[in-house]
């Protein structure tokens, strides 16, 4: 049985585990504005605790917790290779530990962060820019 948000308690005395990120994060895309729905129409969800050396490397990131997110294309083996006959769905991949950790610095709620960085991964992702996507996030998400 898949848990929807509702199934959850969101006062965590542990932190949040994979299952209760990865409701988070499709709640999140339930709830984005109408014209991102068709961004979202076949993407999956993956949480892994940190990124790999290959993402690591591919974002140019000195450390595993700044890498809070990645969308790998459906069409990509592996980061940066393009399949010409891929059939998987593009794939959100959300690290846990980077996020938590993120979430104990930023000190809000945690339901909120994971809607926020979705969100602007899936604006980056679809170019708009940093002033758009803070705009939207303003307009949107408060």
């Amino acid at each position: 049985m898949q848990a929807n948000r509702k199934e959850i308690i969101m006062n965590f005395s542990v932190p949040p585990s994979e299952e209760d990120i990865l409701v988070l994060a499709r709640d999140a895309v339930e709830n984005l504005p109408d014209e991102f729905a068709a961004f979202c129409k076949d993407l999956e969800f993956a949480v892994e605790d940190f990124a790999n050396e290959d993402i690591e490397q591919q974002l140019d990131a000195n450390d595993p917790y700044e890498i809070l997110l990645f969308l790998k294309s459906g069409a990509e083996i592996s980061p940066g290779i393009e399949s010409k006959n891929a059939t998987e769905n593009d794939c959100l991949i959300l690290y846990r530990r980077a996020i938590i950790d993120y979430w104990a610095e930023m000190e809000e709620d945690f339901g909120e962060l994971i809607t926020r960085i979705v969100f602007e991964e899936i604006a980056a992702e679809h170019d708009y820019t940093a002033d758009e996507i803070a705009e939207m996030v303003n307009s949107h998400l408060s």
